[in-house]
């Protein structure tokens, strides 16, 4: 079951690509925080990957922290290896951490199923949107309803992201 909005963020700490350990607690002035379910192979998340790369560039300096996680089976998609996430995140540049939860324990508290799956939290750590980055994976210039950054844009406003909660779109979590 997937995380209900205006839930509290589900603590964590897992390992980054980077070589560090990272849990939402090292944000604590963030005034919104993305965990953000995703992966190397999934066509989906690759469509998104550029988006998601600018929210965090454009919000950054505004308090806004997204965290990366890939929570595949590697054995089952070596594409989802931690070593990939390690080459994608440098290939890319990533601005934020990338989070391999091997256990799949933190996806299966969230409830998350898909990738690119985002549930962002507000300045109180509690859950006000959840779903896909925007209504089109397929062509950026084509996006009419940019769900993630409208939700960012309310959060940082004061104000309740609408909508707040959308279809996530994209493949399946690949579960040992």
């Amino acid at each position: 079951m997937v995380l209900a909005l205006e839930s509290k963020l589900l603590a964590f700490s897992l390992p980054g690509t980077d070589g560090n350990t990272y849990s939402p607690d090292q944000y604590r002035q963030a005034r919104a925080l993305g965990v953000v379910f995703t992966c190397n192979h999934c066509p989906y998340a690759k469509a998104w990957e550029d988006r998601l790369i600018q929210l965090q560039r454009d919000f950054g300096k505004s308090g806004v922290q997204l965290l990366l996680i890939s929570s595949n089976d590697p054995a089952k998609i070596p594409d989802d290896s931690f070593e990939n996430m390690k080459r994608r995140s440098k290939e890319k540049a990533y601005p934020f951490p990338y989070l391999f939860d091997e256990s799949q324990e933190v996806a299966r508290a969230y409830g998350a199923t898909r990738t690119p799956e985002i549930f962002l939290f507000d300045a109180d750590r509690v859950l006000r949107y959840h779903g896909a980055p925007d209504d089109n994976f397929e062509d950026p210039a084509a996006v009419t309803q940019h769900y993630a950054r409208d939700a960012i844009e309310a959060l940082i406003a004061g104000r309740r992201p609408e909508p707040t909660d959308t279809k996530p779109v994209g493949c399946t979590i690949k579960w040992k």
